[in-house]
């Protein structure tokens, strides 16, 4: 026992600090070969960093195991990218994993986006979902669908395309990789949401339409305290390259969280954009400062589209609170205002930072969100003025196919446009390291992003997307996707039943929640809604 003991500390105390005699040995080697002069220069900086790390107080690891330790933080450095490379498995890896980034990069570069031997998935299990095709596939469906958005009080309406880039601001993107972005809506004929980091010049460098975020920190429409500006806020939304207003009210990463650019990463660029100071703090509150209830909420809607020159004017929310949702519909119903269009997003969204708290544990997944939005609309009868948009890890056609049979009517997606950019999902996106320079603002990072060539990404990355879309809608022998109904989708519930979506989730008659509110599930919900506040009412 004593000699295991004497080993095992003798193991311990080379592990310490055997590196640094292997520099001192190997110091001396070449000293004895004669090259001592290369020898120092190639030991003595290792040497240094070894007394260093022996002296300091900071690390525990690096005073205990001087040289060593370094290694630790080498892995850690290269861990996203090892196990991304050499570990994970096609179906392995989050956000987003192996298969379905390799599609987002062949359909942005052009290539072959097959898949050979057969799905891996495995066909049993909760993990597959499926859409029923037809035995008479209508081929005779137009090359291209867009949605017209714009209620009957929107006196501008726009023809969306049906998958367009989802809100990420300047100062979270570098400046190439907005131009790219922005050159590749232009391009292939879709909108590119500008985040609620403002307007910045890299989203007036090519034409492409803008639909302009605008978040409780009221960026490019703000007063120096920090107030909505009515005049700034027309003087940019009558430019002819925005085409629709969205309001935040909270998004899929981190719902309900506020946000603080400091004043250290404000640049001119940035001070320009947002209307702000060169070097002071940006700071989105949690909740906007314009309105405090649904119908003051509406009220400022309205305003904003007097403003805009009639444009639309739509809301973008991760859903939290259900009655909250239902006390905005009750708020159009008795103001007579609607929105033009909503936006949900959903907590698996986000292209950003956030608290790993909200990411993992607030907010309502899309699926969910997107539901309860959609029987809102439908159940109150308002569905036929207002359209719905999803967002949230939105990357193929079939993905975009399951959201258009929960009631969507068109699609915005953030993380695709980034892979299609070469993002590599290396997560280090809140570090300013970002290896690709899509997420930076390190001149050197952004160099190796070259917008003219990506931009030609994005537009490939869209157009193949929507290709394998309308492939998907023609196998089910559809006439348009706006057909696609819960009856036609289905996922499994254990390995040996499934069932259709019909009957997995309800989804409300037109006038439901109007006529007959206490035979639905949002019995309680509903109830608790007034247009007067968001508070629930007992």
């Amino acid at each position: 026992m004593r000699n295991l003991a004497h080993m095992r500390e003798s193991s311990e105390l080379f592990m310490r600090f055997g590196p640094t005699l292997v520099v001192v040995l190997l110091t001396a080697l070449f000293g004895m070969v004669g090259s001592l002069r290369w020898g120092l220069v190639f030991t003595i900086p290792l040497l240094v960093v070894a007394v260093y790390d022996f002296c300091q107080r900071r690390h525990t690891l690096w005073r205990n195991y001087p040289l060593l330790a370094h290694v630790r933080w080498m892995m850690e450095d290269l861990r996203p990218y090892a196990r991304a490379y050499l570990v994970e498995g096609d179906l392995e890896g989050r956000p987003f994993n192996h298969q379905q980034r390799a599609l987002v990069y062949a359909r942005s570069k052009g290539q072959l986006d097959s898949h050979p031997f057969g799905t891996e998935l495995d066909v049993y299990s909760d993990e597959y979902e499926w859409l029923a095709h037809s035995m008479t596939p209508n081929a005779d469906v137009p090359a291209e669908w867009r949605v017209n958005v714009g209620s009957s009080q929107c006196a501008k309406p726009y023809s969306a395309a049906l998958l367009n880039i989802s809100a990420m601001s300047f100062g979270s993107l570098s400046a190439n990789a907005i131009m790219a972005l922005n050159k590749g809506a232009a391009a292939g004929n879709f909108y590119h949401d500008t985040g609620e980091g403002g307007i910045s010049r890299y989203h007036r460098s090519h034409g492409g339409d803008l639909v302009w975020e605008i978040g409780s920190g009221y960026f490019g429409c703000r007063k120096d305290d920090g107030s909505f500006d009515p005049d700034r806020f027309a003087d940019n939304a009558r430019d002819d390259q925005v085409k629709m207003i969205e309001i935040k009210i909270s998004q899929g990463a981190k719902p309900g969280h506020g946000g603080v650019l400091p004043g250290t990463k404000v640049t001119e660029e940035i001070a320009e954009a947002r209307g702000v100071a060169v070097g002071t703090d940006c700071i989105s509150p949690a909740a906007h400062s314009t309105f405090s209830t649904p119908t003051g909420m509406l009220e400022w809607a309205a305003k904003l589209r007097d403003l805009s020159g009639g444009k639309p004017i739509g809301m973008k929310l991760c859903v939290g609170k259900p009655h909250e949702v239902f006390a905005v519909i009750k708020a159009m119903r008795e103001t007579g205002i609607v929105l033009d269009y909503i936006v949900v997003d959903g907590a698996e969204g986000g292209t950003g930072a956030a608290p790993v708290e909200f990411s993992n544990r607030v907010g309502m997944p899309l699926r969910e969100g997107l539901i309860l939005v959609r029987n809102a609309l439908v159940g109150s009868g308002l569905k036929p003025e207002i359209k719905l948009a999803a967002a949230g890890k939105v990357h193929s056609g079939a993905g975009m196919a399951m959201n258009f049979g929960l009631g969507a009517d068109f699609c915005n997606a953030g993380r695709a446009f980034m892979f299609a950019l070469g993002c590599v999902q290396s997560l280090k996106c809140h570090t300013d390291a970002c290896p690709t320079g899509v997420a930076t603002q390190d001149s050197t990072r952004q160099r190796g992003l070259v917008p003219m060539e990506k931009a030609e990404r994005v537009t490939r990355f869209q157009r193949h997307t929507l290709h394998s879309f309308r492939e998907m809608v023609i196998a089910m022998g559809l006439d348009n996707p706006w057909q696609i109904a819960p009856h036609l989708m289905s996922e499994r519930i254990n390995g040996v039943q499934s069932d259709s979506f019909e009957h997995l989730y309800r989804f409300l008659e037109p006038g439901e929640l109007l006529d007959s509110p206490e035979s639905t599930p949002y019995a309680k919900a509903w109830a608790a809604a007034r247009a007067d506040t968001f508070r629930e009412v007992a």
